[in-house]
């Protein structure tokens, strides 16, 4: 039934629309009444699908008690713009509940305490493929624009991409060396901005691992220095990071004789500043805040993660702990929620791990079935936090955290094989997702959001 309602019928003051059977209002019903001070609508089934615009908002400025109680409303989706408005208003209204379809009505909840999900669904798709197998990608920000740096084995190069604003899609506009270099084996090309000025430290496994900077004037890198041969033998991580104000970046090297080191900024150059251990295979480094301070985590292949932490007194890491239970881990990589320290293991043969810092070790908090994994990466993208963990046998899954139960969730699979490394990068409001790939090209997915309120 609709019946309209005069201005007239609700003069200012008190006015009550209540016990009665009315199905529905005038969206008019209610203007101009700035001096209306109480509305009561108590029994009313014109309370349970107003439009929030119009009967609970009749004027801008408006501000009145309203009593909305003895009312069936039911706890669901469609009560959503009420919460919103209950979240939001001037106005004094009486605690009201709602029941669950299909249980007794005593059993009731506030209705300001109810929380929906955002009404959207996110997925990665597609967007391109790139020629070339990769081992790393890696992302920065450099004059204004984002960029990628991948590093391609099989033709000794790492491939510098930049977003084409124009043509709305990704572009090489160099590849370093601009020679090719055989058999060089490329397997890291880490980038640091230091200063304005662009460095790029190329890891191989034959040739040498050298320090390249991009010289401003030609528009070109030029090789600025060698990493010396004898601590690096055969490397396999790059990390960058600070301290204290001073660059450094490490180096894992996964050989017998190599020794994982640190390098420090000079202003002029990198200089080993600190060799951890020799002999253990390092296969991945992992930079990390603890509690405010900077730590290190390295994955071997012949011990268990071991944990450093930065010494003021002598500028130094220093070993701290070891994680427990955690033989043969690949690659190690943590994310933050709020002030708690996770880390994701990864693991070939066994369960790779989520881990969580408690004030003096880590513990577990799920594990992944992942045979075959080499990567396990944690990425926050488009507002949601995700994990993906690659596989050599088959496609790479992407997990969803869950806020609600602290855990990772199944979100999706991606048709990615052999997966080495992964990067998310936003450029033009737009989300995306970079998958280097050892057997098979290279990917770009786009995160994608469905407005499923539509």
């Amino acid at each position: 039934m609709y019946l309209p309602i005069s201005c007239g019928l609700l003069a200012p003051g008190g006015r009550f629309i209540e016990n009665n059977k009315l199905g529905s209002i005038s969206k008019n019903a209610l203007r101009g009444l700035k001096g209306l001070v109480h509305l009561s609508q108590r029994n009313s089934p014109v309370a349970l699908t107003a439009p929030e615009s119009e009967l609970l908002f009749p004027d801008a400025g408006l501000s009145s008690d309203r009593d909305l109680r003895g009312n069936a409303f039911h706890c669901d989706c469609k009560l959503k713009w009420l919460v919103e408005w209950l979240s939001h208003t001037n106005a004094t209204v009486e605690p009201i509940e709602c029941q669950s379809p299909g249980t007794k009505a005593q059993l009731s909840h506030p209705i300001l305490l109810l929380t929906f999900p955002p009404p959207f669904a996110a997925e990665l798709a597609l967007f391109q493929s790139l020629p070339d197998q990769s081992l790393s990608v890696d992302t920065f920000p450099y004059q204004g624009e984002q960029h990628l740096v991948i590093a391609q084995p099989f033709t000794g190069r790492c491939s510098f991409l930049e977003w084409d604003h124009v043509e709305g899609t990704f572009r090489t506009y160099e590849k370093l060396p601009l020679e090719r270099v055989v058999c060089s084996s490329t397997v890291v090309c880490k980038p640091l901005v230091i200063e304005g000025k662009l460095f790029v430290v190329v890891a191989q496994l034959f040739g040498g691992s050298h320090i390249y900077e991009r010289d401003v004037a030609s528009g070109h890198f030029k090789r600025t220095q060698d990493i010396e041969g004898m601590r690096i033998r055969k490397p396999n991580d790059i990390e960058v990071f600070r301290v204290e104000g001073d660059w450094y970046f490490i180096v894992a090297d996964s050989s017998k004789a190599g020794s994982t080191t640190v390098y420090r900024w000079n202003g002029k150059g990198f200089y080993s500043h600190q060799s951890l251990h020799s002999w253990y295979r390092d296969t991945d480094a992992e930079f990390l805040e603890i509690a405010g301070k900077p730590h290190l985590i390295l994955a071997s292949s012949s011990q268990r993660p071991v944990v450093y932490q930065w010494s003021k007194t002598d500028g130094r890491f220093v070993r701290r702990t070891d994680i427990p239970d955690m033989d043969d881990v690949y690659a190690v990589k943590h994310f933050k929620v709020k002030e708690d320290v996770y880390i994701c293991l990864t693991r070939f043969i066994g369960d790779s791990k989520v881990m969580r810092w408690e004030g003096s070790m880590f513990r577990d908090v799920q594990h992944m079935p992942s045979r075959g994994s080499m990567v396990f990466q944690p990425l926050g993208i488009g507002g949601y936090r995700y994990a993906v963990l690659g596989n050599d046998y088959s496609f790479s899954q992407v997990y969803r955290y869950d806020t609600t139960s602290g855990r990772f969730q199944r979100f999706q699979e991606l048709s990615t094989q052999a997966p080495r490394s992964f990067a998310h990068l936003t450029v033009d409001k737009r989300d995306f997702l970079i998958a280097s790939r050892f057997k098979g090209k290279t990917q770009i997915y786009q995160h994608v959001t469905i407005d499923l309120s539509a």
